[in-house]
């Protein structure tokens, strides 16, 4: 008998491993579902907050959310309140199915369900239901196979991103924006007891809908929480009495063009990080959105700003309100081609600077002139007659840049604009004169990118807005020209009414007032305003220091923390009253004088204009006729003075674009512009 009952439990045993082995490959031939899940697409700001989401592709909203970034009340609360032992056990708890059928038949209905964690998010999965037989069964396997080939962390973050919380909200982030309007990182108990109940009955306990149904259920949960000891009874009471959120709010959906077109660009990124700041955006766009309304009907307004010493942009409006049907608010005017009016002068008083043409003090006619058969007039038709340069670029003469752009030559001021990362649309393929005043398309960001210029002593700002490494900068003006240029557009008084800030700026109103611009820099921002119709259509009585310039000066004034606009002068800059300029830099004098030079007028021998040089130890010059003694001067700055050596050594501060002047004894000179390497 002994016998016969050791070969009977060696049977059993035997059957047992069989059964067992057959039930683990029932488990492992399971054919999973797609375990990864669609989440929405996130543009986040640069402290990882977002800025705007997407739906899914079924207009779900479904934000991804880790267990690292949920607050630990709530899965303690969830595991506490619908499995206890998710732990422990392996995808199904048999003890508590036993416990909820034999309440079953005690009671002769359901009273609690032997459900666990795993086999819910098997449901989910799935989108299977739970009262039919078949359905439960297949849960059992799916949440068995779960086990095997996930993490309890692993199913827990499936249940984080596809729990329904009622009308297309999937997962706790989705939950907590629209409920709480915050992210799940710090979670009160009452909200993270809500949470846990409105899963199990998303529409019924939506709280914007069932407010009092949701209300219950998250006492019930506080309730148990209490007799399990994840919380005290202290703090359910006070949980008890905080009042459930009767809303849904909006989701976040700042930079919305910046947001589409980065979607755009890369469709397949789920996560798109920016430099932009959202609490700055925030407030901006109400700012464009009041300026906009102050201004007329039909118009709209744009806003960028940028930390012009990192290059990143740290807001971007690029409309009234992207749903402003009649302001046309979809269109991005920070991208928009437009007429620059103004804004361009700067730098092209900047070239004049760096060429050794002129200085802040030099006298320059503001009369009646024409270049051919193009004869410029000044925005308000009068004329000052001779003004000093600091003057004309404060009152945004138009005759006084042109006879500079001449001087320097258009096509070097697009070149140079295209070096400080601006792309110029120019309507035709030779530009001419009337670039300077604005005859020429760019866009508000391309403006941001020149200001940025301005401020950073004359190297080009690559302007990016994502994580993408910026661009290399480039020299586009001398260190001293940018400092001249900056200095006289700090001096130019603001607008009516506005705060007293440091600030360098320019105002700027396109042909038919059409645009109406306002673009300044301090000593770390730079930021720009265009107001007027997305359709081209001219606004009368429009003008960039009437309507821009205050936007301007309020924009401003909501940036943290504000500075000057520049350090003290280079030690290079010439810094002299026009009395005590050299004698050519006294009163500008037209291309044509300037360069039809007496035949024993100085001439530049070496190095010859436009050459590229390598050059180590120095930079040779040589200069032929002329009256001694000599005068050299580099991208403005007097460098060699009153020398009787026709050849001399420049020592050189790096490489890039140089501007050499040699002026003789008579005032008469020569120039030659040349790259160094």
């Amino acid at each position: 008998m002994r016998r016969i009952g050791l070969l009977l439990f060696a049977l059993l045993l035997f059957l047992g491993a069989a059964g067992r082995d057959a039930f683990d490959r029932w488990v492992a031939a399971t054919e999973l579902p797609v375990l990864v899940t669609e989440t929405s697409v996130e543009v986040l700001d640069r402290e990882g907050r977002l800025l705007r989401g997407f739906t899914v592709g079924d207009g779900r909203w479904r934000l991804a959310a880790r267990p690292g970034q949920v607050d630990p009340i709530y899965p303690s609360m969830l595991i506490g309140y619908e499995d206890k032992r998710f732990y422990r056990h392996h995808g199904v708890d048999w003890l508590a199915m036993l416990r909820a059928a034999g309440q079953a038949l005690r009671n002769g209905r359901v009273i609690s369900g032997g459900s666990t964690l795993s086999m819910q998010v098997a449901r989910l999965l799935e989108d299977g239901t739970t009262g039919q037989m078949a359905g439960k069964l297949r849960q059992f396997r799916l949440a068995l196979a779960l086990e095997t080939r996930l993490s309890k962390q692993e199913i827990l973050a499936i249940y984080y991103d596809r729990a329904p919380f009622g009308g297309n909200l999937e997962g706790v982030r989705a939950a907590t924006l629209a409920y709480f309007g915050k992210e799940p990182r710090r979670l009160t108990p009452a909200e993270a007891a809500l949470l846990v109940a409105i899963p199990q009955a998303p529409n019924s306990r939506r709280p914007d809908r069932n407010n009092e149904n949701a209300t219950k259920a998250r006492d019930r949960v506080l309730a148990r929480m209490v007799r399990a000891g994840v919380i005290d009874a202290e703090t359910a009471h006070a949980a008890r009495t905080t009042p459930v959120p009767d809303i849904r709010r909006n989701f976040p959906a700042f930079a919305p063009h910046l947001a589409e077109r980065l979607r755009a660009e890369q469709p397949l990124r789920a996560l798109h990080p920016t430099t932009l700041d959202r609490d700055l955006q925030a407030t901006l766009e109400t700012l464009a959105a009041q300026a906009a309304r102050g201004a007329g009907e039909h118009l709209s307004a744009a806003i960028v700003v940028a930390d012009h010493r990192t290059g990143e942009m740290l807001a971007s409006v690029g409309s009234a309100g992207y749903l402003a049907e009649a302001r046309e608010g979809w269109i991005d005017m920070t991208r928009a081609l437009r007429s620059p009016g103004s804004t361009l002068k700067p730098l092209v008083y900047g070239l004049a600077f760096d060429a050794g043409l002129a200085h802040p003090e030099t006298l320059i006619e503001d009369r009646p002139v024409a270049f051919g058969r193009y004869a410029p007039v000044n925005f308000d038709g009068q004329y000052r007659g001779t003004v000093r340069l600091r003057e004309a670029l404060q009152l945004s003469l138009n005759i006084p840049v042109v006879s500079l752009t001449e001087a320097i030559g258009p096509a070097r001021l697009v070149s140079r604009l295209r070096r400080a990362g601006v792309e110029p649309v120019i309507p035709s393929d030779t530009p001419g004169l009337a670039v300077a005043l604005g005859g020429v398309g760019v866009t508000l960001e391309d403006l941001i990118r020149l200001y940025g210029t301005l401020a950073r002593g004359g190297l080009s700002m690559p302007l990016h807005e994502g994580d993408s490494p910026p661009q290399e900068a480039r020299r586009v003006l001398s260190e001293e020209a940018s400092w001249q240029v900056g200095h006289i557009l700090a001096g130019i008084p603001p607008p009516r009414h506005a705060a007293r800030l440091p600030l360098a700026f320019k105002t700027g109103t396109s042909y038919g007032h059409r645009d109406a611009w306002a673009i300044g820099f301090d000593g770390r921002h730079v930021a720009g305003v265009w107001i007027g119709r997305p359709d081209g259509t001219a606004v009368p009585g429009a003008f960039g220091g009437a309507l821009a310039a205050p936007v301007l000066f309020q924009v401003f004034s909501r940036i943290a923390p504000r500075t000057e606009p520049f350090s003290p002068p280079p030690p290079s800059v010439l810094m002299a009253s026009n009395a005590e300029l050299p004698l050519p830099l006294r009163k500008f004098r037209p291309r044509n004088a300037v360069f039809r030079a007496e035949a024993d007028a100085p001439k530049l021998a070496f190095p010859p204009d436009g050459a590229e040089i390598e050059a180590r130890d120095g930079l040779l010059l040589k200069v032929r006729d002329g009256t001694p003694p000599f005068t050299w001067l580099a991208n403005g700055a007097p460098v060699i003075l009153r020398t009787r050596e026709r050849e001399s050594v420049l020592d050189l501060p790096g490489a890039g674009f140089l501007d050499l002047s040699v002026i003789d004894s008579e005032g008469r000179a020569a120039r030659a512009s040349v790259e160094i390497h």
